[in-house]
């Protein structure tokens, strides 16, 4: 009989979200009850955002699996992420880079990042570092990356993600000016001056906010 992750990772594959076998294993590996707070764990293996505390949400799994799709993952990669949440998307993309690859995944929310942290050491990704920083600023220390992406939206792509991207590196983030609707946007790093951009169509994500993002109300 399939478990409810089973069944989940069928409809997101039936539905079109899910397309490599790569990003597929990840997602039947990563146990999204472990990032979930205690009273929602019975929705785990609902395809929906959860909240998760101090107005952020963990996002749908179908997001998630879209996300990693878009950023055609390999094994061994540099990865920035910016929103932590409780770890759910962080963990799915650390399965896919492999141990010889690493995460930093960055979260302004103190009390969220210490979850984070906690989840993933659980559960045993020990490629991902979590920051409590400002993300919209990225994470120069490790810069460049082969990576970047967002799980939240701001008014335009910080700069800083930018210029910590490699040449030939893909970013993805929601972008827009309305809290309710962005557009999902990819951007690939044609040269040190040169970014291709291409809309992935409409998304709906909490603010990214900081200094280069959305300032805090």
């Amino acid at each position: 009989m399939k478990d409810k992750r089973e069944e989940l990772v069928e409809r997101l594959l039936d539905y079109g979200y899910l397309k490599s076998e790569k990003v597929k294993k990840a997602m039947l590996k990563v146990p999204r009850e472990e990032f979930i707070p205690p009273q929602n764990k019975q929705y785990a293996y609902l395809d929906q955002p959860l909240p998760i505390g101090k107005g952020q949400t963990i996002s749908a799994p179908h997001m998630v699996a879209m996300i990693c799709e878009k950023l055609d993952l390999e094994e061994g990669m540099i990865i920035l992420e910016i929103g932590s949440g409780f770890g759910y998307n962080a963990a799915v993309v650390a399965e896919i880079i492999g141990p010889e690859g690493h995460l930093y995944t960055t979260e302004r929310i103190e009390s969220l990042a210490k979850a984070a942290e906690e989840n993933l050491k659980r559960t045993g990704y020990d490629n991902v570092t979590v920051l409590h920083i400002d993300g919209t600023k990225g994470y120069a220390k490790e810069a460049p990356y082969d990576r970047i992406y967002g799980t939240a939206s701001a008014p335009k792509i910080p700069e800083p993600l930018k210029e910590q991207l490699k040449v030939g590196g893909r970013l993805l983030a929601p972008v827009g000016t309305d809290t309710y609707a962005q557009e999902l946007v990819c951007m690939v790093r044609v040269s040190e001056n040169e970014f291709k951009t291409s809309k992935l169509g409409g998304v709906v994500f909490v603010p990214m906010i900081g200094e280069h993002g959305w300032p805090e109300k």
